[in-house]
């Protein structure tokens, strides 16, 4: 049985094995006995190899030809948080174990809080979500809420600020997904918010989205995107 790599973005000078970068449409002819990744198949004897995620490649003797879709880092597109309630990023692929979430000056119009969201064929709203938004300030003042309809990013919002920095989305398995991030703000008192928690979905993550407690307030400066591996 041997394995095709693809999981690195050059070859791997180790053993020999090819490698394909992210997203690449990959033609080639095998010529090591050993290979490692996701992709499985005995060179010769089947018409195609099937990943665990989907992706089919298809092998003619010692040719194989696909398209590689595990390894590297996945890039969303770029979302401008200047207008709306609510910023969402879907088709999140399935393999998916860890997202990061990047905020450039990112500001809404009022005071309510800002808080994260996941879901599996739609945003999960249920109150299942078990985390705490904190800040603290250069002259030790500090705070935390929680909020179980989603994880609270940032607390104690003023609408003249704006919010920069990252979260990050690991999941653990059976669906369980945790948050750590900083955001900074600018305001007349600068503080560092911090979050942190984890919720469980019914089913596989393929969303998420950035919205404030009440639901009306609207974004209106900076932008958001996401990374996932």
């Amino acid at each position: 049985m041997s394995k095709i790599q693809v999981d690195d973005i050059v070859n791997n000078s180790d053993n020999g094995a090819p490698s394909f970068p992210y997203g690449a449409v990959v033609t080639g002819v095998i010529t090591a006995t050993t290979f490692v990744g996701q992709l499985t198949g005995t060179a010769g004897t089947i018409t195609t190899l099937s990943s665990t995620n989907g992706t089919i490649i298809t092998l003619t003797g010692t040719t194989i030809t696909g398209t590689s879709v595990r390894g590297g880092i996945g890039v969303g597109t770029s979302v401008a948080s200047t207008s709306g309630t609510s910023i969402d990023f879907t088709s999140i692929p399935s393999y998916v174990k860890r997202i990061t979430v990047m905020f450039g000056a990112v500001s809404t119009n009022g005071t309510s809080n800002i808080q994260a969201q996941i879901g599996s064929g739609s945003i999960d709203t249920a109150s299942t979500y078990a985390g705490v938004g904190s800040w603290v300030g250069g002259t030790n003042n500090a705070g935390g809420v929680q909020d179980t309809t989603g994880f609270i990013i940032v607390g104690n919002v003023v609408a003249a600020s704006t919010y920069g920095g990252s979260l990050v989305f690991t999941t653990i398995g059976s669906n369980i997904w945790c948050l750590n991030g900083t955001l900074s703000s600018t305001s007349s008192t600068a503080y560092n918010h911090v979050s942190s928690g984890n919720k469980t979905l019914s089913g596989t993550l393929d969303r998420l989205r950035i919205t404030t407690v009440n639901g009306t307030d609207t974004f209106d400066a900076g932008s958001i995107n996401i990374l996932y591996e």
